[in-house]
């Protein structure tokens, strides 16, 4: 990372919530980036965090950090801390002005909100996927912005985890996902839909529309200064399932060549992270692990894949790939949620900046 010898001094807004948590564990003892100020709204504004959050991450809240006082997320509050670098867990009403304002002041944005993901000039960044789509950051900052980069919604970054493999061997023509998503997605409210047991909610708001455009953008051409999305289609069906952590994903894709079921096995078996060597903390080396048992993946037991190399929720997990008639794969793949597919991702996202160069 540059071999820096002082982190980078962290603000993490929205620190309160579901994907404000997961940054603080993340950024913990992060070599790169200390946690220096923390923002949320009014209500929390003024309290310490560990009275201001209700924690419901399973690792202890770091004691320092418990100590530290919450800030009203404004502007003016995030500039007056001093930090280097803001990331974003705040929802994506708040987030879009208030990133924006922050951005046009210089100060690098990790967001994972939706609310700049579509931008034409904003990186949604997979490092593993679309390391190049950089480029627009580095356009921003030659601009005299800060740069802005988002990670994708929680339910795409497994489906784009899962296709990359195929994608890298082989030209993909459509893809259709059915998504069983785990109820802390929705965030801490969502922890709420565990006393209503046994239960399957058909409808996400705007999730199938994100996975879709989401998925196309990321796996684009960058052609001058915005993404050309990428030609095939995809179709998703979105659903809240009786989970915690971890979001299943039904997967058929249909590939230009025909593979055989040996080929298609080989190619998720073979897949390595292509960034691998960069010396970044969060990236795996196997970002995708194919799981041979039946039954697999499964959230209750698959969701921390990473934790072999210490990284646990950073891996997907892939399996059960089988082959249609017409020929179109078929498989499942499991992301953990909020941590690759949130605070992870994006912490991960300003690994893979710094050292880059883009936050220098």
């Amino acid at each position: 990372m540059g071999g820096r010898l002082v982190p980078l001094r962290a603000g993490v807004l929205g620190a309160t919530g579901m994907v404000g948590q997961r940054f603080v564990q993340a950024l913990s003892g992060h070599p790169d980036f200390e946690v220096a100020a923390l923002f949320a709204s009014s209500a929390s504004a003024g309290k310490k965090y560990q009275d201001a959050a209700r924690w419901v991450v399973e690792y202890p809240l770091p004691a320092p950090i418990g100590e530290m006082p919450v800030r009203q997320a404004t502007a003016g509050s995030v500039r007056a801390s001093e930090v280097d670098v803001v990331f974003s867990g705040l929802p994506s009403d708040v987030a879009g002005p208030l990133e924006a304002e922050l951005a046009a002041a210089g100060l690098p944005v990790f967001s994972n909100a939706s609310a700049h993901r579509m931008d034409a000039d904003v990186p949604l960044l997979i490092p593993e996927v679309n390391r190049g789509h950089l480029a627009l950051a580095r356009a921003a900052k030659a601009a005299g912005r800060g740069p802005m980069i988002t990670n994708a919604n929680c339910s795409s970054t497994g489906l784009v985890l899962g296709l990359k493999p195929l994608v890298d061997r082989f030209t993909v023509e459509d893809v259709v996902v059915s998504t069983y998503q785990a109820v802390s997605g929705a965030g801490t409210d969502g922890l709420k839909l565990l006393t209503q047991p046994f239960n399957v909610i058909p409808h996400i708001d705007k999730e199938e529309g994100k996975v879709e455009a989401e998925t196309r953008k990321i796996f684009g051409r960058l052609d001058g200064g915005a993404v050309e999305p990428a030609p095939f289609s995809v179709l998703a069906s979105c659903a809240r399932v009786w989970v915690r952590d971890g979001h299943l994903e039904s997967v058929v894709v249909r590939l230009r060549e025909r593979p055989a079921l040996d080929e298609v096995l080989e190619a998720f078996r073979s897949f390595r992270s292509p960034i691998e060597g960069m010396g970044l903390r969060s990236a795996p080396k196997r970002p995708v692990v194919l799981l041979e048992e039946a039954g697999r993946p499964q959230p209750a037991l698959d969701a921390m894949l990473g934790e072999e190399e210490q990284l646990p929720g950073m891996s997907a997990g892939v399996g059960q790939v089988r082959m249609a008639p017409d020929g179109r794969v078929r498989f499942f793949v499991l992301s953990h949620n909020t941590i690759r597919g949130s605070a992870g991702g994006s912490v991960l996202n300003a690994e893979m900046a710094l050292a880059e160069g883009v936050l220098s």
